[in-house]
This record gives structure tokens, C-alpha cells and sequence, in this order.
């Protein structure tokens, strides 16, 4: 790997955080947390249970649930979800679309269920959007009762439309889980809207949140109790529902995540909910985006423009540059994790424009960028 020079210290981004999860966590989110009677308490007790309250209500106002729709809290996080989904919302057949990394885990999950059949994939190369019509078959004509696909794939930045699928008793699932908080979605459109917080909702691991329509409550108590279907009380969906509703988690959870979660939720509401949200993500990527477009060594790595995430902006540099050396120049002066997805490899970085990243962090970062590489060619 090469080594790049040192930038200038007052060009440097005030705040250097750009990692695609965990996020960058706001200072009020940090200071919420020497609220008296929250952390070292139990999660069964009313301070506890205040927060949980508080994270369900906003959460329900933030997206203007339909009648009906619960919010529901888990331990762990979106892998643990996917195994609570295999275990308890598919009945027998699952079709994904997976376009990266993430959603190519959910399918892997539904592989390895004994009790199901292998999932049916329609796939696009990482970059690209692979879509489902609702009309998936087996070659055998078997017919799924879930379609399931990532609202947005975290490892590339490819955002794809949340739209219901199938045929009605079929369950459409959709993982939320870096997209969701930034932008405005129909939640009627899906049964299991999921995602964990350490995203755009600046906070931190270990829980999963899920957003559950009637039909999906209704699957997982006749999936959990079905005749010779074992469901461990870990990945019982109807468990986290009954303790949901009592604003609590099964098992203990880390109260920090839920202090921080409720934190930002009050904010974003308070700043204008989802919409707000989505125009302060694009307003920064679009800094990246339009940089990328213009530069002459880099592109972004999502060609369709109109498929591209506004909170994870993924850039291809030309062989002139090299993308890990750059990360790392950078990182040794405070700007960190913007390196690519693990799976996803190439001559790229990965940049996370959150709700709560400014745009001038962002703006800075491009001047960065453009210093270095001025200084190399």
C-alpha cells in the first residue's frame, strides 16, 4: 500500500465519523444517558420501561402506523431477526431478491432451515438492483408465502422500492436496517419492516426493532405453535410481541441503546420526522455524488442514479488511485471508516451521509479527497 500525505489540520472535518454502522452518535444522545434511575437498573422497572414506551410511541408517529401495526423489540440484532423470521413468518418458501451481501445472508438463513424450502433468488450484481415481481415460482411450481428483499443493501448503497408483494396471505418482509429513520415510507406496504438502531438512528447494537403488521402477528402465533415445528424462545416472534406491548424485551437488553435509540427519535421528530431526515441525507451524499461524477479517477459504484442510497455512498477509484491508502492517510488524522464492504472488495470507499451528518463534515471530506489526490497525480 502506498503512503499519502498528511492533510492540512483546518481542512480536516470537524467531526471525522463516516462509518455505515455503527454511526456517528450525536453529543445530546451521549448526555441522555446520566439520566437518573436508567443504566445499572432493571429492564422491568418503570425507568426501563419509560424508554421502551417512549421508543414505541415515537416510532409509531415517525412512520404513522395503520391501525393495527406493532412495534416490536428484540435482542440482538438484524442476523438475529432473520433467524426469528425463518423460525416464525415463513411457512414453507421464501423469494428474495439479493443484490449484496446483506440480503444474500437472509437467503442463506432460509437455505439452512431444515424445515423449509430453499429460497427462491432473483439476483443482480453488487452495484445493481435486483427486483421481485410477486410471481416467483420453483421449478416445481411451488409458490412461496414470503417475499422478502432489503429496502436498502448496506454493502453497496443500492436502495430499492418497499412495495407489497404476492398475493393476499402472502407476507412481504423487508430489512430496513441502514435505511431505515432516513427516509418517508407506506409501512402498509410491508408485514415486517426491521432494522437495528446503530444506523440512522445513531445509536448502538445488541436489539432489533420490527415493524409488524396484524397479518405477520397472526403468522408468527400459528407458526410458533404449529405441530412439529420447534421454535426456540429466543427467535419466538409472538414472545417479542407479548413483551413488546408491555414495553419490554425478553431478555435483558443493552439500556444504553434504547436511551440513545429513544434520544434520537425525539429529535428526528422534532426536526421535521422522515422527510426532513431524507433531505438533510441527500443534501450530503449529493456532495459525494456530484464529486464523483465530475472527477476524473473516481465514479460513483452505483451507475443508475436513481438506485443510489442517500446515507451510503460507495466511490470506485481508477488504478491511479489507491482507495486503502487513501482510507488510511485519512484515518491516521481522525477521519474514520469509510473503507468498503468486506464482501464487496474493489478499489472503492464507502461513505455514510447519516441524518446526523452535517454537511459540511461531508463538504470538507471532498476537499480532502481532492487535496491528496492534486498532491499524487
Amino acid at each position: 500500500m502506498e503512503s499519502y500525505p498528511r492533510v492540512p489540520v483546518e481542512l480536516l472535518p470537524s467531526d471525522g465519523r463516516f462509518g455505515s454502522g455503527p454511526s456517528r452518535i450525536r453529543k445530546p444522545q451521549i448526555d441522555a444517558l446520566a439520566r437518573p434511575l436508567i443504566m445499572g437498573t432493571s429492564h422491568r422497572k418503570r425507568p426501563v420501561k419509560a424508554v421502551v414506551a417512549s421508543v414505541r410511541a415515537g416510532l409509531r408517529e415517525l412512520y404513522g402506523l395503520p391501525e393495527g401495526y406493532e412495534v416490536v423489540l428484540g435482542n440482538g440484532g438484524a442476523t438475529a431477526f432473520w433467524d426469528a423470521a425463518a423460525a416464525c413468518l415463513v411457512r414453507e418458501r421464501a423469494a428474495l431478491a439479493t443484490f449484496g451481501e446483506f440480503g444474500e445472508k437472509f437467503a442463506k438463513e432460509i437455505d439452512r432451515a431444515p424445515h423449509l424450502a430453499p429460497a427462491l433468488r432473483v439476483t443482480a450484481a453488487p452495484g445493481s438492483l435486483a427486483l421481485l415481481t410477486g410471481r416467483e415460482r420453483s421449478a416445481d411450481g411451488g409458490r412461496p408465502d414470503v417475499f422478502a428483499h432489503p429496502h436498502h443493501e448496506t454493502s453497496t448503497g443500492v436502495l430499492s422500492p418497499v412495495r407489497r408483494l404476492g398475493d393476499e396471505g402472502d407476507l412481504t418482509l423487508i430489512d430496513a436496517t441502514s435505511i431505515a429513520g432516513a427516509v418517508p415510507i407506506d409501512p402498509a406496504q410491508a408485514d415486517a419492516y426491521y432494522f437495528s438502531p446503530q444506523k440512522a438512528f445513531g445509536s448502538d447494537g445488541g436489539l432489533w426493532v420490527s415493524i409488524l403488521s396484524p397479518a405477520a402477528i397472526e403468522r408468527a402465533a400459528e407458526l410458533s405453535t404449529a405441530p412439529g415445528r420447534w421454535v426456540p424462545t429466543f427467535l419466538d416472534l409472538s414472545a417479542a410481541v407479548r413483551n413488546s406491548v408491555k414495553d419490554q424485551t425478553l431478555n435483558t437488553p443493552a439500556i444504553a441503546t434504547l436511551v440513545m435509540l429513544a434520544e434520537q427519535i425525539d429529535w428526528m421528530l422534532h426536526m421535521g420526522g422522515l422527510s426532513a431526515m431524507e433531505a438533510r441525507a441527500r443534501a450530503a451524499s449529493r456532495v459525494l455524488y456530484d464529486w464523483a461524477d465530475a472527477s476524473s479517477v473516481a465514479r460513483p459504484f452505483v451507475a443508475d442514479p436513481a438506485h443510489r442510497s442517500p446515507v451510503v455512498v460507495t466511490i470506485e477509484f481508477d488504478e491511479a488511485i489507491d482507495a486503502g491508502a487513501l482510507s488510511a492517510a485519512l484515518r491516521s488524522q481522525g477521519v474514520v471508516d469509510i473503507d468498503p464492504y468486506r464482501g464487496v472488495g474493489g478499489n472503492q470507499l464507502r461513505i455514510a451521509t447519516w441524518p446526523s451528518t452535517a454537511i459540511e463534515d461531508v463538504e470538507a471530506l471532498v476537499v480532502c479527497f481532492d487535496w491528496i489526490i492534486e498532491r499524487i497525480l
